[in-house]
């Protein structure tokens, strides 16, 4: 049937690329001198599948003409524009800008190889920050609007501690850990943020400070010194910006294709959009756009299998807003269902979980190397993969992760809350009748019994060492080596790889070239997500609203950070 269907279709779009030939000639004249893109949010890193949605159904209208939709679409682009001769540029417009570090690198990247085949890029926005300016540092011009603002002043990280504040409530928080730097349950015992907690938050800080005084300096040409001065008086208003050279001009928004052709205010033209248009238009006035020809044979596939956020066991749940979830069950019938297609050659695991469940995280781990045993698994991280989403990533042939991705956090903790106090406050009476002398260690009714501590204790060091033993095994390690990078630490991407926690740091098109290659497909290859239902939780319901006390291995520090790029999209 593929065979009868496929010409039929390529004919069909040969007959309406012919048809509209003659139409693009007589436009082709007018092609713009610089085309303008739209950056605001998160894009992912390719194009979504497009949903037919009715506007009576609530759907959402397509985005608007010059937004960036994906970043390997933006990379297309911008290839299609380099060739052109006739176009001198683009306009590059932030609106607020969500990315986490790794794609920003790859904006920047992109941004950077446009400029070294000849072409100008100018950047503009209303306001931005210290994300959205590293990207106009990037560009031959900053731009912005003369009411704007720049938000140019470093990073800050707020660590918080609610044992005092608990106990003023009645509620008592008894949790046991194995690693120091297992700093979660610290924040419901501790009246103050330990020490090792803000060493841990000032290591992260610190790098991401520097990176940011580095692509200042670079970009505005500049010193570092100079930068941090700069960074040092900010915020800024557009005026004052420009005053000390972090921009190079202000401009409002109607005025910027004028100011591109190089005219004055008083020589803009009648239409305001003269010399500057969105991509489609481009596209449109091109004589030989390129087309999306059916292939005759379906392509490779390559399986997407995200494992975002808490990870919970069964299906996760839909609850208030906050962490998304990653359910066991809902992970495992994903790379099941990729490992049993004969047309998905390898697998991607995109993990970005700073932990969960130690159940729930073996769970996924057994599934993953399941699948391994049949195809090739690159487990991938932007964001964090600590505690047990590290755990998940080790059923992979390889772990690849950004630089500034957040990786490792292997230990333990579990425990409950004693919300008698709090009971006896309100005047609620609770009585506690058991049989058996264990039956009652879950129970928020009281603390823990001597003879419960203990078991609780051998619990936790029964999951840690577990988790060593898997690390060990995945990583070709001793678990007393293990063990040595172990006890809650955690590492940024590029101290991750020097202590051999992952295998590579490169972007997430590099991870899924190098799984196909692993796969033995070369050439062109469809991707398609399996899984990865957006359920959202909230991490206080998980810790109070349950009779018993699970065994969880957060990562507090990547709940922290999230001001450094929120989300948790992988696409």
């Amino acid at each position: 049937m593929r065979l009868l269907l496929i010409p039929l279709i390529n004919l069909l779009l040969l007959m309406r690329y012919l048809l509209g030939l003659p139409f693009r000639l007589l436009a082709a004249r007018g092609r713009p001198a610089y085309v303008r893109f739209r950056l605001s949010g998160e894009p992912p890193y390719r194009e979504r599948p497009r949903r037919r949605s009715l506007g009576l159904l609530g759907g959402q209208g397509r985005p608007e003409p010059a937004t960036v939709t994906s970043l390997e679409g933006f990379r297309k682009a911008l290839e299609l524009l380099a060739k052109d001769p006739k176009v001198k540029g683009i306009l590059v417009e932030l609106e607020d800008l969500a990315v986490p570090p790794a794609k920003r690198d790859v904006l920047v990247k992109l941004l950077g190889d446009f400029r070294a085949a000849g072409k100008r890029v100018v950047t503009w926005a209303v306001s931005t920050d210290n994300l959205g300016y590293q990207v106009m540092c990037a560009a031959d011009e900053a731009l912005l609007s003369p009411a704007g603002r720049l938000e140019l002043m470093g990073y800050a990280a707020e660590a918080v501690a609610l044992g005092e504040g608990l106990g003023r409530l009645g509620i008592q928080a008894h949790f046991f850990r194995r690693g120091e730097y297992k700093t979660m349950p610290e924040l419901f015992t501790l009246p103050d943020v330990s020490n090792i907690q803000r060493q841990v938050l000032e290591s992260f800080l610190d790098e991401r400070y520097m990176e940011l005084l580095d692509m200042v300096a670079k970009g505005r040409r500049r010193t570092v010194e100079q930068a941090r001065a700069w960074i040092d008086e900010g915020p800024y208003s557009a005026k004052r910006a420009l005053g000390v050279g972090l921009i190079d001009g202000v401009c409002d928004e109607a005025d910027l294709p004028a100011r591109l052709a190089g005219k004055g205010a008083e020589e803009k033209a009648e239409d305001e959009d003269e010399g500057l248009e969105p991509m489609p238009m481009y596209l449109a006035r091109l004589p030989w756009p390129p087309v999306r020809w059916r292939p005759l044979r379906p392509r490779p596939r390559l399986a997407v299998v995200p494992v975002s956020g808490m990870i919970v066991p069964g299906k996760g749940g839909a609850g208030v807003a906050g962490p998304q979830l990653a359910g066991s069950d809902t992970v495992v019938r994903a790379l099941r269902s990729a490992g049993r297609n004969r047309r998905v050659k390898a697998v991607v695991l995109y993990v970005s979980s700073s932990g969960g469940s130690a159940v729930a995280s073996e769970i996924i781990l057994e599934a993953v190397q399941r699948v391994a045993k049949k195809k090739p698994v690159i487990a991938f991280v932007d964001r964090v993969a600590a505690s047990g989403g590290y755990m998940a990533a080790l059923g992979a042939k390889e772990i690849w992760a950004t630089q500034h991705a957040i990786v490792g956090s292997i230990g333990v903790f579990a425990g409950k809350f004693d919300t008698s106090g709090l009971m006896e406050k309100l005047g609620v009476h609770q009585t506690l009748i058991t049989r058996g002398q264990n039956a009652g260690i879950f129970s928020s009714t009281r603390g823990f019994t001597e003879h419960e501590r203990a078991l609780m204790e051998a619990e936790v060091e029964e999951t840690y060492q577990a988790f060593l033993e898997h690390v060990a095994k995945a990583r070709g390690r001793t678990k007393e080596e293990i063990h040595a990078l172990g006890e809650g630490r955690v590492y940024s991407g590029t101290r991750a790889l020097a202590v051999g926690l992952v295998d590579r740091t490169e972007g997430f098109e590099e991870a899924c070239r190098r799984a196909m290659e692993l796969a033995k497909v070369p050439g062109r290859f469809d991707l398609q997500v399996y899984g990865g239902e957006d359920r959202r939780f909230s991490l206080l319901k998980l810790l109070l609203g349950g009779s018993h006390a699970g065994t969880y291995a957060f990562c507090p520090t990547a709940w922290n950070l999230q001001g450094f790029g929120e989300g948790e999209r992988f696409e």
